[in-house]
């Protein structure tokens, strides 16, 4: 493993996986929500998104986290591993709502400036909560497709499907 991304739904623990696989390779981190967020919560234009993944790839070895679909070929078609966290729904709900409070009671500063509000992750069109419920059976159904593409058939991939099975295989060193 020299780079590796790390996929799966919001709150399932990518950007921790992540941070500890990079710790142990000694290599940088790279977690696409900082390239694609602006500050006050605006998104990069598609060219500037997929400029600054590559560049940030440009390292022989890196850990990435995220699903944007707008740089998947970058990131997975760079990649030599991908890790992906397929936790049951219940799971990632119960991690995001202790995220989410805990962001907005702390005022935790996320990329470029921006905070989680309790308006905006409950009450927006853009809820964390609504993306989790959506994106959770999309993942599920079109990863598997997606990783038999030829462009992606190279990729080691790595289900984990939970924490305790994402530990053991960490604790593997594979």
């Amino acid at each position: 493993m020299r780079r590796v991304a790390v996929v799966g739904v919001t709150s399932s623990g990518k950007t921790t996986l992540a941070q500890e696989l990079a710790r142990r390779l000694g290599a940088p981190h790279i977690e696409m929500d900082a390239l694609h967020w602006g500050a006050g919560w605006v998104q990069a234009e598609p060219e500037l998104f997929r400029q600054r993944v590559s560049e940030a790839l440009a390292p022989e070895a890196w850990v990435a986290d995220g699903n944007y679909g707008e740089v998947r070929d970058l990131v997975w078609g760079r990649a030599d591993t991908l890790v992906w966290l397929d936790y049951p729904l219940a799971r990632a709900l119960w991690r995001l709502i202790v995220r989410t409070f805990r962001r907005v009671g702390r005022r935790i500063v996320l990329w470029n400036g921006n905070r989680e509000t309790l308006r905006g992750a409950l009450f927006s069109r853009d809820s964390l909560f609504l993306y989790l419920f959506e994106s959770h059976r999309r993942l599920r159904r079109t990863y598997p497709a997606l990783f038999q593409q030829p462009a992606y058939r190279h990729l080691r991939v790595v289900r984990l499907r939970s924490p305790r099975q994402t530990a053991r295989w960490l604790a593997s060193g594979r």
